[in-house]
């Protein structure tokens, strides 16, 4: 493998060929937008806008552009692991030709995230509406991976605990996060916005993961993979942007709080005996606990963290199971118990007393 958190100056096609199989957890690539632009924009009082015109996003035809997008999405694939999932950003001159190629290729695409930005730049031409989006593909490596890395919970968080949409609310990368040269005009063209990278590598990868960026650019990709404790491989051409970039990562120092944040591992809860919610008085000897309604059925609490319902006792999951005469039963999400004038699954009380609350 690459060296980590380093930047790789060369054409990506030809440096993506030097990397194992299976090696990439998380890809974001910016490619290119192929904007096909013709002539200056001005705005109305004449200024000249600073727009996508350099020689980097010019191709001679869409069949050469689609040729170099199936080239650095083949290796990509070939990298990333069964577990990782990529990132592809772009407007409505490319995006729909690189999913087109991506589903060739055998990418699964999970979701079309739509980056809406708060702040566009205006259709000065008054001939179209103004162009207020960006669309990003987020893809497994294929349809038959489903073990992707996808921190539900964690966005959740992140988004006042209200599931996450797949419409963002970002604006333009602006301000003392715009990278400017010495005479104060932009570094590049199409900086991203940290809150952007901030979303995708927070939901899409652990800390400690590596994440590719083969369109590196001005090192957004670097930077917050930095901050969030994952570790990066960045490619890029112009060593001008390289040196930015360089600069810019090196001065990090502070991490972010949600470089901290841990997904809980899907379908894996920490063991925690019935008994010993009754041995610590989470739940009191002799409370009655309940059925849905449907069963209509109560049951009391032993000192020993059995139930004892009529002349019968067991366990929450036996019991759970004899009520409904079936085999086997969940019983933490069966039984449900009075808290707070309410009932709530015994599920619920055994998180809080694994967040080390009160019963």
């Amino acid at each position: 493998m690459k060296n980590l958190n380093t930047i790789i100056q060369g054409d990506c096609i030809a440096e993506l060929k030097n990397f194992p199989d299976d090696s990439i957890d998380l890809i974001f690539a910016d490619p290119p937008y192929n904007m096909q632009l013709e002539n200056a924009l001005y705005r109305p009082n004449n200024t000249k806008v600073d727009g996508v015109s350099d020689e980097w996003d010019k191709f001679p035809s869409f069949v050469e552009y689609d040729e170099f997008c199936a080239a650095w999405l083949f290796e990509c694939r070939r990298i990333l692991k069964g577990t990782g999932s990529i990132w592809v950003s772009g407007t409505y001159h490319n995006i729909f030709r690189i999913g087109a190629v991506m589903l060739d290729l055998g990418f699964w695409i999970l979701n079309d995230v739509i980056w809406h930005k708060t702040n566009p730049m205006p259709n000065f031409l008054g001939t179209r509406f103004t162009n207020a989006t960006e669309t990003l593909l987020w893809c497994s490596k294929g349809k038959n991976y489903k073990k992707y890395t996808f921190n539900y919970k964690m966005m959740k968080q992140y988004n006042a605990h209200k599931q996450m949409t797949s419409v963002w609310q970002i604006g333009l990368c602006i301000g003392a996060e715009r990278l400017k040269k010495a005479d104060g005009k932009k570094l590049h063209a199409a900086q991203k916005p940290e809150e952007l990278l901030k979303r995708i590598i927070l939901s899409t990868s652990a800390q400690g993961d590596l994440v590719l960026d083969p369109f590196f650019g001005t090192g957004t990709t670097g930077a917050v993979a930095k901050k969030l404790k994952r570790n990066f491989i960045g490619i890029e051409k112009d060593y001008k942007y390289i040196a930015f970039a360089k600069t810019r990562i090196d001065g990090i120092k502070d991490f972010l709080p949600e470089a901290e944040w841990l997904e809980e591992a899907k379908g894996k809860r920490v063991k925690v005996p019935f008994a010993l919610l009754v041995k610590e008085h989470f739940i009191d000897e002799g409370e009655t606990l309940y059925s849905l309604k449907r069963y209509n059925a109560t049951a009391f609490v032993c000192a020993d963290g059995q139930l004892r319902h009529g002349n019968r006792t067991g366990s929450i999951h036996k019991m759970g199971a004899f009520i409904q005469e079936t085999l086997s039963c969940n019983g933490w999400k069966f039984w449900y118990i009075a808290r707070g004038g309410g009932l709530i699954r015994l599920d619920d009380v055994r998180t809080e007393y694994l967040k080390g609350g009160s019963g």
